[in-house]
């Protein structure tokens, strides 16, 4: 009976071959770990690289609604300015307006208007209609009753004279047609103007509040990909662990399977053919060399026998 340092022949086989199995069956597990674990990595690459695209997106409309805030904000600085010269035609027709009024109206305003003329203030058709609804709205309130009621109609009625009277004086005033005409070009100038304010101000508004919402939703998304990334790195790492073990554990059992083939040759008289272990020496010798083997030279290495 062969003996080796102590072991019968036929024993060592045996336990070369207990270890075989076991090595064998560790390698199978590690690489269905090892495969499992890189189809996890290529999924979390899938949904990381599909986070990061929509992540890019997000920033481009951030940057466009930046762009339009900041283009809507000097459209209403533009607005303001166009809307104070507007302001300043206003006054300026206006200034014209009570010169021309001032003589006649300031004349019949102690005689008419002394209700008026305690604050010494111009009289004009504006004026007056100011008073006018003032008084009207009093008198819906229930402000005026009994002998003030009656007071207050009598200066109501003194106003709308005074108004008639006014307007008819202005009817033949060419140059005072002209600035009244003036004043309302220069009025609507002056709406038109404020309008365009607030728009501009309005869309400025909309642009910030849409591209805050878009902020929002690039940190959302940008955490979600970094979750993924992270889930990327960990599925990697294994996946490169049970790799590596995986090769170990080849390495082992083209160790036990060797030594388990030198003995039946020994036992038989024969040996593996020279091109069956040419080729299993050179897949060693890169293996051992640190070079990358497919799966399918692997496996070749775990079944060779």
């Amino acid at each position: 009976m062969i003996r080796l340092r102590g072991f019968k022949m036929s024993e060592l086989k045996n336990l070369l071959e207990d270890k075989r199995k076991l090595v064998d069956k560790k390698a199978t597990e590690y690489r269905q770990v090892r495969d499992d674990w890189n189809s996890r990595t290529k999924d979390h690459l899938t949904v990381r690289n599909s986070l990061n695209g929509e992540v890019r997106e997000l920033i481009i409309n951030v940057r466009s609604q930046r762009e339009l805030r900041e283009e809507k904000n000097t459209e209403v600085r533009d607005k303001k300015q166009l809307r104070a010269d507007c302001n300043k035609m206003v006054r300026a027709s206006k200034e014209k307006l009570e010169e021309l009024r001032g003589g006649d109206q300031q004349k019949a305003a102690p005689q008419q208007d002394g209700y008026r003329g305690r604050r010494e203030k111009k009289v004009s058709v504006h004026s007056l209609r100011r008073d006018m609804q003032r008084f009207e709205r009093e008198f819906e309130m229930g402000r005026h009753t009994g002998k003030n009621e009656k007071k207050i109609m009598k200066k109501m009625k003194d106003i709308r004279s005074q108004i008639r009277s006014m307007e008819l004086s202005e009817e033949g005033n060419e140059e005072l047609k002209a600035i009244r005409e003036e004043l309302r070009i220069a009025m609507e100038a002056q709406e038109e103007a404020h309008i365009e304010v607030t728009r501009a101000a309005e869309e400025a508004q909309q642009a910030h509040e849409l591209m805050i919402v878009w902020n929002s939703e690039v940190d959302k998304k940008r955490e979600e990909a970094e979750g993924a990334h992270r889930r990327l790195r960990r599925s990697k790492k294994e996946a490169d662990q049970a790799h590596h073990h995986y090769i170990v554990s080849i390495r082992c059992l083209h160790s036990t399977q060797s030594i388990l083939r030198s003995i039946r040759g020994i036992e038989s008289g024969s040996a593996p053919s020279k091109s069956a272990r040419e080729e299993v020496a050179d897949l060693m010798s890169k293996l051992m060399s640190g070079e990358t083997l497919t799966t399918e030279q692997l496996m070749e290495l775990q079944r060779f026998d």
